[in-house]
């Protein structure tokens, strides 16, 4: 039998000029930084590979590492993922029209690998109607150098409804990462905080011929993995590399290079979570939480989301009476935060990324909350392209447009806002100098329209106001306690809301530090209203 395991520079050399090369992986879970890193220095030092095209379902990068390995002019000519907001390199590029990049739901993606690996030319789905990966808005293209090309998608009609198409992408080489695999190339993702999208990517990659090279911790005996740890089958891959320094080259996450209680191995105490201090985020987070009803199915988004209402219900008692879910397939626990979303300790479940996608998709979770960068008017919202930063859509378009209600979290005002919580009352310090509640938002996330036409709830919290979408747009519905609507709220945004006749002033319990008491009857699990009374 023909020996696969190889060195990185070896498996770099695997990689031809022009190919389209797919990575697979979430922050900087499953990087095979060995291989990429290997890629990076041949390209520096000879020029080659050159004008690839490298596609990624989720964001893979902790502002350092992972794709940012490829973030180079010339070494990739076109880029095709969802998400870029721990990638500065790969933005910068973006803004300079250093590279073709277009920007799809990453449910999608996931998706589409598995239509690939069936022989499907592509895939029918409802997901990214009327926003930005429309080819009626803009097609998924995120620079001016992209909008001069075709859009992948199309927009069509089936049996009298409207759908995007997503058209095949075939690989010519997929990169993935696993803990053990034995002489004949079985592997095994043990170790992994993640399940990810691995297999569905291979069968996707092997349905067209492509070279899976595949970047694992331990080297084993034939035969000795139990089979059903066996995430690929050897026959699938074509080249292993065992990395050499799996403390530097082959971490769990950014944070960590092994921790046994995030793949699982082991549960640490409740008491290893100490409560968060009442930041801004924090106090956004305690806002949204409220929304939460005993036995409902949540989702966390990255940012604030992620960061602070997992965090919240622990302190709260109430994390155990219902259920948490992140895009990368976890359930419940402590969510990590920041350049390590998507993991996290003492799990309930841990499925894959694609199954999670297909249960977002289909089932749609009871509440998601998700930060955002703008909203207008119209009640659309853009958290996919602010500014010079272009973050994209992640899995934000697919869990937005299914959830049967959606919390937005967001600070009023960027970019030096500055806040205090004091006597129940909140007061601002700095006025933060980017206005978030525009005229009209810099590109579509969310459709507000189609959202309303749906029967969909929406919120939009921020630690001083909470707009409500209703039929006839958003609609002020609450304020903090120790603002001024006119000077505080109005004369910060570029347009005049709704206000509702009832407008509601917070219960001032939000703004002190002791926890609020959300659903304070554990008999009746009654849920924290505005007014600070039982309901």
């Amino acid at each position: 039998m023909t020996e696969k395991f190889i060195s990185a520079a070896q498996a770099a050399e695997r990689v031809n000029s022009g190919d389209t090369v797919c990575t697979v992986g979430m922050t900087l879970t499953g990087a095979a930084e060995s291989v990429l890193a290997a890629l990076e220095a041949r390209f520096l030092d000879t020029g080659a590979p050159r004008d690839l095209t490298l596609v990624h379902a989720a964001g893979q990068s902790d502002r350092q590492r992972g794709n940012q390995h490829f973030a180079h002019p010339g070494m990739v000519r076109r880029l095709i993922g969802s998400h870029w907001g721990l990638a500065p390199r790969w933005m910068a590029m973006i803004n300079n029209d250093e590279v073709e990049a277009f920007c799809l739901p990453q449910g999608q993606m996931v998706h589409l690998y598995a239509a690939m690996a069936a022989g499907l030319p592509g895939r029918l789905s409802k997901v990214g109607l009327g926003t930005f990966v429309d080819p009626r808005l803009e097609g998924g293209r995120m620079n001016r150098r992209t909008r001069q090309l075709p859009p992948l998608v199309e927009h069509m009609m089936f049996r009298g409804e409207e759908y995007l198409y997503y058209p095949a992408i075939p690989f010519d080489v997929l990169i993935i990462r696993g803990t053990h695999a034995d002489e004949d190339g079985n592997l095994t993702t043990d170790e992994e905080p993640m399940a990810l999208e691995v297999l569905p990517a291979v069968l996707a990659a092997k349905s067209r011929g492509a070279t899976v090279i595949a970047q694992v911790k331990h080297r084993v005996a034939r035969h000795s993995l139990h089979p059903k740890r066996v995430t690929v089958p050897g026959n699938l891959i074509d080249a292993l590399v065992l990395c050499e320094s799996a403390q530097h080259d082959h971490r769990q996450t950014a944070s960590w290079a092994f921790d046994p209680a995030l793949c699982g191995d082991l549960r640490l105490p409740n008491s290893a979570v100490p409560p968060l201090p009442l930041t801004l985020r924090k106090l956004i987070g305690r806002i949204a939480c409220r929304y939460l009803t005993p036995g409902c199915v949540i989702n966390l988004g990255t940012g604030i989301p992620n960061d602070v209402i997992g965090a919240i219900a622990h302190e709260e008692g109430i994390d155990d009476r219902l259920t948490i879910t992140v895009e990368s397939g976890i359930y419940g626990g402590w969510q990590a935060g920041g350049i390590d979303f998507g993991v996290g300790r003492n799990l309930s479940a841990m499925i894959s990324h694609q199954d999670q996608m297909l249960y977002y998709n289909g089932v749609g979770v009871d509440i998601t909350f998700m930060g955002a960068g703008e909203m207008d008017a119209a009640g659309n919202v853009n958290a996919t392209r602010l500014g010079n930063t272009c973050p994209g859509a992640g899995g934000f378009i697919d869990i937005t447009q299914n959830a049967r209600h959606v919390v937005f979290c967001s600070s009023f005002t960027a970019s030096g806002l500055d806040i205090a919580c004091e006597g129940g009352q909140l007061h601002i310090l700095q006025e933060g100098a980017v206005r978030k509640l525009v005229s009209a938002v810099g590109q579509v996330s969310y459709n507000g329209e189609l959202a309303r036409s749906a029967g969909q709830r929406m919120h939009f919290v921020t630690e001083r106001a909470v707009f409500e979408l209703r039929p006839e747009g958003p609609v002020l519905v609450e304020i903090a306690p120790g603002v001024d609507v006119q000077r505080d709220i109005l004369a910060q945004m570029d347009f005049t809301p709704l206000i509702d006749p009832q407008l509601g002033v917070m219960d001032p319990a939000l703004f002190q530090a002791p926890p609020l008491g959300l659903w304070r009857s554990q008999e009746t699990a009654q849920p924290f209203n505005p007014s600070g009374e039982t309901a």
